[in-house]
Order: structure tokens, then sequence, then C-alpha cells
């Protein structure tokens, strides 16, 4: 006898189940995909504990018949195809027939449906072990489903669950992305009682993205439309100073469906080129539709990756649509054709040789010995500079520097002179550092100090990260936060930590970093009292901070890299500084 065995039904939909149900949001995508591919025009959603206890997805759509109520839960069960030349003209949400079995496999469901033309509905129970009951039932036109102890059968996965805020966070994730498409359609969230959003019908795309994030975000948003033989861009992209650290607010859809590709972000950043500092991500929402026959959406279980036939050529339209809106709407480099009465300045570039004698720089007299604090009949020798005791000086002799001998380089590097050579500093690497040790030092407080904001900072953050930051209102304030929810999408700065009492000018930079944290899924506070959390701080910030570009603000930096425990390495163990001796320097001339 062989060793092969045909599953059995139940094993191959828990296996489908891994694949397509992966938390709680994955049920509320696929129910709300479903209800838009109904034909509805009013969605509602409620939620209870993060979607653990209850999901329920009501529609008005145009609803089943008692035959198809009870075939819908069979696995690929569909309507949306019949012959494999279907599978290229997929302009749907769902076509596979996967979804309900496989919900149906991992949690207890109860169906409620009826078409428009029937006096009676259809109510289908599937309770534990894939019991089924059908009857007869009086319920409006639509469907109506309840997913009710969501991984009830499969407690490992129910284990690996995040905390309810981050949890719920990735439901308003979906609920957006499906709204965001669907404009002609009403939909409304809630959650444990409490409505989130109730979006009617609206008038455009702009208009739903207004309601979903609302208008700070779009009144800073500008058109994007191009049309070619092989794919059609609409949508809008944001100013380049409104770019942030995090990656929030970037949605690509295709022919209504959203999708991620790491490829045609990189299109979408090249665009940007020279208008935003590396490492900061610009908003946008951009709706591509392309022929069907041209794009492949089944390659992905979850169907959030699409292949294109023509991928490089969308690639170098969307990079020329990008770079073109920017241009237009004079955000790009101008060209001034105006030069009469210009001064004529030579271009130095690989010509800087014939310019040489031409330059000079201007000289002052100054005395090299004159030393202010030498008392009399002592000589000058030049003491060196140092930013801690003397000790320090001892054990890091090579690391002494002079006062008033170091340059900025690049805005990358500060180079000073130091007693073994010449010493090289990574900017953003001593940012790193001396953030680190700011955080590090303001978490291990048992008590940490507030700082009262004189007047209280209102910060746009969206709705999904309001909710998380109002979820985690224990634990930041145990840090020494004190942050408040202002309207739906907006919260209130009320105190920070006193040891970024001297930021008060980067709140929003602050706020935009804690969200950040917060959405890697970090639930209790030992764990956010780890040195990683202070990583992530100074990652984050060495990005926005403000760089040194004259001797004095390097001089600066020196003093506070050295004041560190470790001025060094990095957090993660990279090299800040590094001396290049006098030998090796003489080596090279």
């Amino acid at each position: 006898m062989g060793k092969l065995k045909v599953l059995s039904a139940d094993i191959a939909n828990l296996i489908a189940a891994g694949e397509v149900v992966q938390r709680p949001a994955s049920v509320v995508k696929e129910l709300m995909e479903n209800a838009v591919d109904s034909g509805a025009d009013q969605v509602n959603v409620f939620i209870t504990d993060s979607g653990r206890t209850l999901i329920k997805v009501i529609d008005n759509g145009c609803g089943m018949s008692g035959a198809d109520a009870m075939l819908c839960f069979e696995r690929h069960a569909t309507s949306k195809i019949g012959k494999s030349e279907d599978l290229e003209n997929i302009l749907t949400y769902g076509f596979r027939g996967e979804a309900l079995p496989s919900i149906s496999a991992v949690a207890e469901i109860e169906l409620k449906t009826r078409r428009s033309t029937d006096e009676t509905g259809t109510r289908v129970s599937i309770g534990g072990f894939g019991n089924r009951k059908m009857s007869d039932c009086s319920c409006p036109a639509g469907s109506s489903f309840e997913v009710r102890n969501l991984f009830y059968n499969t407690p490992a996965r129910r284990k690996f669950l995040k905390s309810d805020v981050i949890e719920f966070k990735h439901i308003v994730e979906e609920f957006q992305r499906i709204a965001m498409c669907s404009p002609n359609v009403a939909f409304s969230l809630n959650h444990n009682g409490r409505d989130i959003f109730v979006l009617k019908k609206a008038k455009s795309l702009k208009f739903r993205i207004s309601d979903l994030m609302g208008t700070t975000v779009v009144s800073d948003l500008v058109d994007v439309e191009l049309n070619t033989a092989t794919v059609n861009i609409n949508g809008f992209i944001g100013r380049p100073d409104t770019a942030k650290k995090t990656g929030g607010n970037q949605y690509f859809f295709v022919n209504g469906r959203f999708f991620r590709s790491a490829y045609l972000n990189k299109a979408v950043l090249k665009g940007y080129e020279e208008l935003i500092p590396e490492g900061l991500n610009p908003p946008y929402f951009l709706y591509l539709e392309v022929d069907p026959h041209n794009i492949d959406v089944n390659i992905h279980p979850t169907k959030t990756e699409v292949k294109f036939e023509d991928e490089p050529i969308i690639f170098q339209t969307l990079y020329a649509c990008i770079k073109e809106t920017l241009g237009r709407n004079s955000f790009g480099a101008s060209i001034d054709f105006d030069t009469e009465g210009a001064i004529n300045l030579p271009s130095l570039g690989k010509s800087f040789e014939e310019y040489r004698g031409a330059v000079e720089a201007p000289r002052l007299n100054l005395d090299p010995t004159y030393n202010p604090f030498k008392k009399a009949g002592e000589s000058f020798g030049g003491t060196p500079y140092t930013t801690k005791t003397q000790d320090y000086g001892v054990l890091f002799e090579e690391r002494i520097y002079q006062e008033g001998k170091a340059m900025v380089l690049d805005g990358k590097y500060v180079l000073a002179k130091s007693a073994s050579g010449l010493m090289i500093v990574n900017v953003k690497r001593a940012l790193e550092r001396i953030l680190y040790e700011k955080a590090l030092k303001a978490l291990g407080k048992d008590q940490p100090v507030s700082q009262m904001v004189m007047f209280p900072v209102k910060v746009h953050t969206g709705v999904q990260n309001k909710l998380l930051l109002e979820g985690n209102s224990a634990l930041l304030q145990s840090l020494g936060f004190d942050i408040a929810p202002e309207g739906e999408d907006s919260v209130s700065v009320n105190a920070i930590p006193d040891s970024y009492a001297g930021n008060l000018d980067k709140i929003d930079s602050i706020v935009s970093d804690l969200c950040t944290i917060l959405s890697d899924g970090t639930s209790t506070l030992n764990e956010m009292m780890q040195s990683s959390l202070a990583r992530k701080f100074a990652l984050l910030g060495a990005l926005n901070a403000q760089k040194p570009d004259s001797p004095q603000k390097a001089l600066q930096l020196l003093d506070t890299l050295f004041a560190c425990e470790n001025s060094e390495t990095t957090p993660d163990g990279r090299k800040i500084v590094s001396v290049m001796p006098v030998a090796e320097i003489e080596k090279r001339f």
C-alpha cells in the first residue's frame, strides 16, 4: 500500500485557513470584500474585543438563495470564474472561493441572507467540528455574517495574536484600504459599542480620503494624473515637506484592489530625489488601471501582491508621472532665465585647478600663541581641550581634540585634530549614540519626571495612531508622556519626559516615533523598558536631528559624544570614530 493519501476536507480547510486567515483583520478584509462584490452600497462592521470575540459584517447587497448560502462554505465554490480564461479577467475582490470555508474552519459562523425577491431569508450556522444547521429566518435583503471565537480550535494561533490595540489597528488598516477605493459605498466601523468610522457615500476619492485620514492630510496632497496605453495613473501625492520617517499613508491600488510593491515604491521615491532627505517617506494614494489580461492577482493567498506583465514600463511611467507632478507644482528645481546684472561666478567642478591661483581665502591677523588664561611668566603650550576628566584623556589619548580645531565635511563627518592624527566622526552614528543614552537615561528612572508643555500641542496622527496612543496611555504615562485624544484623528500632548524638554519644537516628530515603536507590537512595560526601545528612539531621532553646520556646532557634537558612557560605537556596535594616524597621512604624499 502506498504512503500517499488525500487529506480530509477538514484538514484541507485548516491548511487553507492558515494562509488566508492570519488574524482578525484577515476576516474583516474577506467579509468586507465579499460585501462590496455583492453590489452593496452600505456595509457595517461591528467588532468586539478586537475581533477575538466577534466580527460581524452586514451588507445590503444581492443576498443569496438557500442553496447558495450552504454552498458558499464549500472550498472553491465561486460565481466569479467558470473556466481558466476567467482568471485573466478578474475585476472583483474575491474569486477563488476559499475565504468562507477557511474562516469556518477556525471559528463559529452564523450567516443570515435574503435576496430582495425572496419573502424569507436563510440562516446557516456552523459550530464546532464543522456541524452545519440551516433554517428559514426573517432578515433584511442582503447578508449578515457573524464570526465568533476566532481560532477557538487552534489555541496555538490564538496565543500568538498581539495585544488588542495592535490587532484592532490592523483591522482599521484593512477597513481603510477597502473604503478608500469604494467611495460610492457607505461604510461604518464600530468597536466595543463605539463608532470609529461612519462614512457616507463620498463625492470623490479625495473626499473619501479626507473622511478616513482627516482634512490635514488631504490639504497637503496634490493631484496626479497620467494616461498611457499601458497604464492609467491617478490619485494624490504629498508635498515634499510632508515626508516623514514612518511609511504611513502610502497606498497603491490597481483596478480597485490594494496591493504592496517595494519595486513601485522605489519609483515614487526616485521621483522625489533631491527634494526630501534620505530616510523620509512621502505620503501617496495612487490608483493604477491596467488591462486585467496584463496583471496576475493570483500569486499571493491574501491577494496583496500582484504581478504586472509590463512592470518595467509601469515603473518608468510612474517615476515620470511623480517627477512631472512635483515640477508642475513648483516643488522641483526651477530655472531662472533672467540673468541680467547677475554676478558671473565660475562653476567649480573638475576645472577647479584652473581657478586655484585666482581665489584666496581671506587672511586674519591672529596671534596663535595668545592664551587668555595664561598667568604672568607662564609659557603657552596649547593645552588640549577634552570633554571629560583628565583620566579619560589618559585612557583614550587618541580621542583628545583641540579647541577650535574641528570642521564639518559634507554634513556627514566631523574632522578634528587628535593627539595621534586626524579624527573622523560619523555624524549620524554619533547622534544615534547620544540619543540612545539620553533615551536610556529617561527610561531607566523609576519615576520619570515629566515636563509640562506650557501650551498643549495638537498633533494630527490619523485614526489608527490615535487609537494606538490611546490604547497605550497608561504605558506612556509611566514613561513621562501625557498624551490625550483630541477629536477623531488627533492627540493633545500635554507633557513629555524631562529629558526631552529641549525638543519642544519637535513634538510632532517625537509622537511619530512613539507610534512607530508601539506599532511593532511591544505590549508590556517591562519590554518597553529594554534598551531596544532606546535604540529605536535613537535610530528614528538621528534621521531628523539637526546636523552640525559650523565648527562651533561640530565641537558641541564632540563635547556631547565624548560625555557619553560609550563614545566608540553605536548601540548596535558600529564604529563612530576613526583616527587616521599622521604616519598614514604621510604615506599618501
